[in-house]
């Protein structure tokens, strides 16, 4: 079944680097997704660095085409911990079968251990470049 993303989500998931959309296009044959923010100026992320909701001061959010995004299984439940793994782990996996490596904010170091991170962001995806 393939899940359409509503207008917003559209245009957030546009505003990514070309192998974000592909594997965010794949993924919603998979689940109801929400895109909850790609591309971001300089001056939000200095305001979510200054809020705490993020410990970098220039984020690969902030390249044009973004080279992370925000999502989450759709609806959104804040406190459904458990499903946020099992969809970050899925689109991970789901990229690495496309050739198209991601971090993700629930797994920082691509470890597979989940418990050893400072920081989780687990609506968080990145394109990964051999860094």
């Amino acid at each position: 079944m393939k899940y359409p993303y509503g207008t917003k989500s559209q245009q957030r998931l546009a505003s990514c680097d070309p192998r974000l959309v592909r594997v965010f296009e794949r993924a919603a044959d998979f689940w109801d997704i929400a895109i909850i923010e790609g591309h971001r100026s300089s001056r939000r992320q200095s305001s979510l660095f200054m809020a705490g909701k993020t410990k970098v001061r220039r984020s690969k959010h902030n390249e044009d085409p973004s080279l992370a995004v925000d999502a989450a299984p759709h609806p959104i439940d804040w406190d459904d911990t458990e499903r946020f793994y099992r969809f970050g782990w899925g689109v991970v996996g789901l990229g690495a079968s496309m050739g198209i490596k991601l971090r993700w904010g629930g797994d920082w170091d691509g470890d597979g251990d989940t418990s050893d991170q400072s920081f989780n962001d687990l609506v968080h995806f990145e394109v990964v470049d051999g860094d």
